[in-house]
């Protein structure tokens, strides 16, 4: 349960780079991912600084709830694969990305994301990982990494199926339609859909709410529903993110796909 004093350290801004931290005296951390020029899209840094967060969460002893959102008109594009990122190419960002689901499913302490506007493939898994989700009502979502010519490997293929069923999830995860706040209500993936400028005093309103509760009944009460979709991760996420990488080093598509994006054009598929 939290409050080891073994791991116990604080969440430091400076710590983090990408993401802006700010924390309340009642224990309410509110994270924002902080490249607003970007969308908020995740390059090789913010994704350590991401990865870290369910760990700082979890070791601070001050810390009791965090809101993660994002800065300016995103929430999160997703990942960035702009020519200057070529260390999204390495083995290490495959084994970050199962650590990511790992460490924010065991994080004991509750986690509210306030989707601001797009939130996009890696981006809308982040929001996903939370306990609680709430979306402004301008915004969009998706899981759009067939239309890069890659196999979805962040969660999606865990997280969707479970909340939307697996029909649903595999047209939605085939087809890469984004889709509204709404719509996202209506298949499960988020809690409330609120008016776009009340989406942090509602996400506040919750955290705070959770912040002065019972830490510990909270903190038992999500875990073991965790430890479910920790269940399925297990069995999914590995031949998921295996099926991603042989997309990405193996198929045409995606080769073709970088090469658009980097000289915005459509892309011409060749089905292989």
């Amino acid at each position: 349960m939290p409050g080891n004093a073994f791991y116990e350290h604080e969440m430091k801004q400076e710590n983090y780079d990408a993401i802006r931290i700010e924390k309340h005296p009642n224990g309410v951390v509110v994270a924002t991912l902080n490249k607003p020029e970007k969308l908020n899209a995740v390059d090789p840094n913010m994704h350590l600084e991401i990865l870290a967060l369910a760990r700082d969460l979890d070791e601070d002893p001050d810390a009791k709830v965090m809101v993660l959102t994002g800065a300016g008109r995103a929430f999160c594009a997703g990942g960035d694969f702009s020519p200057s990122q070529s260390r999204f190419s390495g083995d290490r960002i495959w084994r970050q990305a199962r650590q990511f689901l790992d460490d924010y499913l065991d994080c004991e302490k509750p986690i509210i994301s306030a989707i601001n506007g797009p939130a996009m493939g890696l981006g809308f898994m982040i929001a996903l990982l939370a306990d609680v989700v709430y979306a402004a009502r301008s915004a969009t979502m998706g899981d759009t990494h067939t239309l890069i010519g890659m196999g979805c490997g962040d969660g999606s293929q865990v997280i969707w199926p479970m909340v939307m069923g697996p029909y649903k999830a595999k047209y939605y995860l085939m087809t890469g339609e984004t889709f509204s706040a709404e719509t996202a209500e209506e298949l499960g993936l988020v809690n409330f859909v609120v008016e776009d400028d009340e989406l942090m005093d509602k996400a506040m309103a919750l955290a705070n709410r959770l912040a002065e509760g019972p830490g510990m009944a909270i903190s038992a009460s999500k875990m073991a529903l965790n430890k479910q979709i920790k269940a399925v991760a297990n069995q999914v996420l590995p031949y998921s993110l295996m099926l991603q990488k042989f997309c990405l080093y193996n198929s045409e598509d995606a080769a073709e796909a970088m090469d658009a994006f980097r000289n915005k054009r459509p892309p011409e598929w060749k089905g292989r």
